[in-house]
């Protein structure tokens, strides 16, 4: 695997031009601000709304980001990477697949909260594909939804939407694996 700041170590960082030091977060908040300036400039009404929006969506991650690092804290030290490799690693299998989405269907909550627990997962030796299943799962489809969705749907309708998310994600999920891998392979064959 590469490295996730994509040198090769802290020497790299300290010698490499400014540019290069920045990271893509930085980067991104740089541009997003002076757009929500220029918007709220041009029309109040909406620059109103992108305050309302911004200021809701921080007290929302205010009052959730703490819970979500102490349950990071906790699943790193109570669950071993043993554990992780055996029921998610790369030999699961289709159990482990579908053992990610049933993990990723269970918790409530925004999406933003399960990004963490997938990069420990990845950490802990975790397959992508069930990373990437357990994230899926974890944006379309939660037990509690489902319940509503049966109750307004009926059942032939949340049955069907179910089972086809669940094959159309883990065909996804093992292709974009693959890809990952393919791609992984093809830089790390430049860097050689």
């Amino acid at each position: 695997m590469r490295p996730q700041n994509g040198h090769d170590s802290p020497n790299d960082m300290v010698t490499a031009p400014w540019y290069r030091r920045l990271s893509w977060e930085w980067m991104m908040l740089a541009l997003i601000i002076p757009v929500a300036v220029a918007v709220s400039l041009i029309f109040p009404d909406k620059g109103e709304r992108i305050a309302e929006v911004s200021k809701t969506f921080f007290l929302e991650m205010l009052y959730i980001l703490p819970a979500v690092m102490v349950l990071m804290g906790l699943f790193s030290v109570w669950v071993s990477k043993d554990v992780v490799v055996k029921y998610l690693g790369s030999g699961s299998g289709l159990r482990g697949l579908l053992l990610s989405m049933l993990l990723g269907a269970l918790p409530t909550g925004p999406l933003y909260v399960a990004f963490p627990m997938g990069a420990m997962l990845i950490r802990k030796g975790a397959r992508i594909a069930n990373v990437m299943a357990f994230l899926s799962a974890w944006a379309c489809i939660k037990i509690p939804q489902e319940m509503v969705e049966l109750q307004f749907m009926g059942w032939q309708f949340t049955a069907t939407r179910l089972l086809l998310t669940v094959i159309l994600v883990g065909v996804m999920c093992l292709l974009a694996e693959r890809v990952y891998l393919l791609r992984d392979q093809g830089e790390s064959g430049h860097s050689s």
